[in-house]
């Protein structure tokens, strides 16, 4: 009985002990031996990740930085569909293993989610249309309960919005609906761009415009994965390293037309 009892003590650690390091095991590990990565992506973020009308394929800086991540990690590449809304919750739970779709790096975020290096920096502008760009000379102007605001729901600009302009009007819009759609619609009277997008939607639609010329909230632009697995964080922030030496994100962002970032 004795033996028996040893026996069946050494089976039950050994199952513990595997659980515990299945558990410990870095998505690094499970991409190398699975030969794919998994990479969220919004779709909707020109010039960062958007899905081209004729091919209805991903494609923009951020998709061209997934693919050279899987070339070199010799793996395959697999895209999964997601929105600012629920973008930090599916790192959380582990649907996909990198978000790579133009994410800046906010306290909030932070909380949940775990950031790379950055691979550059991007700051706010506002976006209006042709006949209201007149009402819009300074960041205060827009500050005042007669502006209505509008801003994806769990995007940084909802912060942003909710600090720096407590007193507008605001209007919260959910995925796959987009803010400048909106604005498009008449339905706000402005809503806060990045520099990334908001020379792109402007230069795209004649009716939107950029009133003024002063950026605001300059933030740093980098990759989320999950906070709690620190090999894969040093991968990554090892890619990164590496690529920025050889000048990959500098020529990345002049394929985009993104200036000042390298």
């Amino acid at each position: 009985m004795k033996k028996l009892l040893t026996g069946l003590t050494l089976a039950l650690a050994t199952a513990v002990g595997a659980n515990a390091l299945a558990a410990d095991r870095s998505i690094l590990h499970k991409v190398l031996d699975d030969g794919k990565v998994r990479v969220g992506t919004t779709g909707d973020f020109n010039p960062m990740s958007f899905k081209d009308p004729a091919t209805k394929e991903y494609r923009g800086h951020q998709i061209d930085a997934a693919k050279q991540l899987a070339k070199d990690m010799g793996v395959e590449l697999e895209f999964v569909a997601t929105d600012w809304k629920t973008l930090i919750n599916g790192v959380v739970a582990g649907k996909y293993d990198i978000v790579m779709t133009g994410t800046s790096m906010t306290v909030s975020r932070a909380k949940a989610a775990g950031y790379t290096i950055p691979w550059g920096r991007t700051g706010y502008l506002p976006l209006t249309r042709k006949e209201l760009a007149g009402k819009f000379k300074t960041w205060e102007d827009l500050n005042n309960p007669d502006v209505t605001v509008g801003y994806n729901l769990g995007t940084s600009f909802a912060d942003f919005v909710k600090l720096r302009l407590p007193k507008a009007s605001v209007k919260e819009v959910e995925s796959p609906a987009r803010d400048w759609q909106e604005l498009l619609a008449g339905r706000v009277d402005v809503t806060i761009s990045s520099i990334l997008e908001a020379g792109k939607l402007s230069s795209t639609h004649d009716k939107l415009v950029i009133p003024f010329q002063e950026t605001a909230n300059s933030l740093p632009l980098s990759f989320i994965a999950p906070q709690n697995d620190h090999v894969w964080l040093g991968f990554l922030n090892n890619w990164m390293r590496m690529k920025h030496e050889a000048g990959f994100f500098k020529q990345l962002n002049a394929k985009w037309g993104i200036q000042g970032q390298d």
